[in-house]
């Protein structure tokens, strides 16, 4: 079995979930304790979300393949970055290092292919919702990808960094969520929500939405889990 390196940091709470959720899908899978082996890197948040937020993209870029070379010092043999956001510097993450690291959007747009998607609404922290990155490798599976407008991507982006990051889910912020969700179904007539965020499961458990939630986080795990498994 693979020994699997995980970038966290970015936030606490999802790197938490990430955790949990691969050593409880083992356990679903094989009813034994012989979990695989996990390391962690966990980076500095603020710093990381700075480094975003004001477009400082070769430092970001250096950060992220300084975790990720922990890494794999550290003896993991596969990666996985537990936030969507830097996989916006993917392609050149998978040129500079040699180690694999497992693509979240790729683990959303399988989904979305298994369930005949093929408009999708993309909500996130707003660096994703901006970002170029998911919309372009979406388009490989033909699949169109949403972004809300500036008003939306506000509500969104405070959700997130306000309450989620700090396990704070709030009724009323579920509610305005779905209203959002419901008013992207009417004037677009998407099939679909990606929560682009790993954060956002937190928000959305439980609810009843309009159209399905395809939950980032959940399938990365999926993918990750069967790659760890595959023979050496």
């Amino acid at each position: 079995m693979k020994k699997l390196g995980i970038l966290g940091g970015i936030s606490s709470a999802s790197t938490a979930e990430y955790y949990k959720k691969i050593l409880n899908l083992y356990y679903g899978k094989f009813q034994n304790y012989y979990y695989p082996e996990i390391v962690i890197e966990s980076l500095n948040f603020q710093y990381f979300t700075d480094l975003e937020n004001q477009n400082r993209l070769d430092e970001y870029l250096n950060y992220i393949k300084k975790g990720i070379v922990n890494l794999k010092n550290a003896g993991a043999d596969i990666v996985i970055m537990a936030a969507n956001s830097p996989h916006s510097v993917y392609g050149l993450l998978e040129k500079e290092l040699e180690i694999p690291i497992l693509n979240i959007v790729d683990s959303v747009a399988k989904q979305a292919q298994a369930l005949k998607m093929r408009k999708l609404l993309l909500t996130g922290i707003r660096y994703t919702m901006n970002h170029s990155f998911y919309k372009d490798r979406m388009k490989k599976y033909g699949i169109e990808m949403i972004s809300p407008d500036e008003k939306h991507q506000n509500i969104i982006n405070h959700i997130i960094f306000d309450e989620l990051v700090i396990n704070k889910i709030n009724q009323q912020s579920q509610r305005k969520f779905i209203e959002i969700v419901d008013y992207y179904k009417k004037e677009y007539g998407i099939q679909g929500v990606v929560l682009g965020c790993t954060e956002l499961p937190l928000l959305a458990e439980g609810l009843e939405a309009p159209v399905p939630f395809l939950d980032s986080l959940e399938l990365h795990c999926l993918d990750t889990l069967a790659y760890i498994l595959l023979p050496e």
